[in-house]
């Protein structure tokens, strides 16, 4: 029987199941979730823009937003945290706000 190797932590299991893009100079970061009916549908950002989550995985790929990686669920791609320990910088943990767009 082969023992598996425990020379990582549980947070880099969870980072290797994300795209974690490079971030360039000047990205921004998500400051609230646009949720409707419970669903997350865009991204409040710091400079106070509220884009689509299409539109935010777009961006976030090229390094324009800090702090997350894209993950792939059924075949649609979301943001997610990338994983450091703490639990306060989590997407879940940030206050919901209505979209602006409707």
């Amino acid at each position: 029987m082969k023992h598996l190797n425990n020379d990582f932590d549980s947070s880099s299991l969870a980072k290797m199941a994300i795209e974690i893009p490079t971030v360039r100079n000047g990205a921004t970061e998500i400051t609230a979730l646009v949720k409707e009916e419970g669903r997350v549908i865009g991204y409040q950002l710091t400079s106070g823009m509220v884009i689509d989550k299409d539109s935010a995985v777009t961006l976030a790929r090229q390094g324009g937003i800090k702090g997350v990686g894209i993950s792939e669920r059924d075949g649609n791609e979301y943001l997610k945290s990338i994983p450091d320990g703490t639990e306060s910088n989590n997407l879940g943990n940030l206050p919901s706000v209505s979209p602006s767009w409707q």
